[in-house]
């Protein structure tokens, strides 16, 4: 899917004056010259192009269209607190809880390993998911060692 941020180049094949690199804006959408705002975010590249050919087909004869996603940059997750490199670290395939961890640099001598949470927002709620290091590593509740969604923010106190 596409998201706010993800960098795309719209090619229009024999007509370069619309071709274009995109920025997804935050509101989803993008501009196209000639075509103007559409909305980009939540689409498919395969989706996105047939939207931006419809639209065209008003303006031009027999537009072809390609869209590729030249840089991804939606598909991140967060980590703060007591880990050694708090940050947003890009998501390029599943990533769970303790993979996260790893790769922030480490939990701190002093984090409450017992009272991590994973915060997510869906459908405009907020949810909270509780994550005990120690119970997850000697393999007591492996399975709160859950994938993480892109704006997921684990916090480590």
């Amino acid at each position: 899917m596409i998201g706010a941020g993800d960098l795309l180049s719209i090619v229009f094949w024999r007509d370069k004056d619309m071709s274009a690199d995109v920025t997804v804006r935050p509101d989803g959408k993008i501009s196209i010259p000639l075509i103007n705002e559409i909305v980009a975010a939540g689409s498919t590249p395969e989706e996105l192009r047939a939207r931006l050919t419809e639209a065209a087909g008003k303006l031009i004869t027999d537009p072809d269209v390609t869209v590729v996603v030249k840089e991804i940059h939606s598909r991140n997750v967060y980590i703060t607190g007591s880990v050694a490199k708090p940050s947003t670290y890009p998501m390029n395939g599943e990533m769970t809880v303790l993979q996260l961890i790893a790769v922030s640099g480490g939990l701190l001598d002093w984090a409450k390993k017992n009272n991590i949470s994973i915060i997510r927002v869906e459908n405009g709620k907020q949810r909270v998911f509780k994550f005990n290091y120690n119970d997850v590593v000697e393999q007591r509740r492996p399975n709160d060692n859950i994938v993480l969604k892109p704006g997921d923010t684990v916090v480590v106190p």
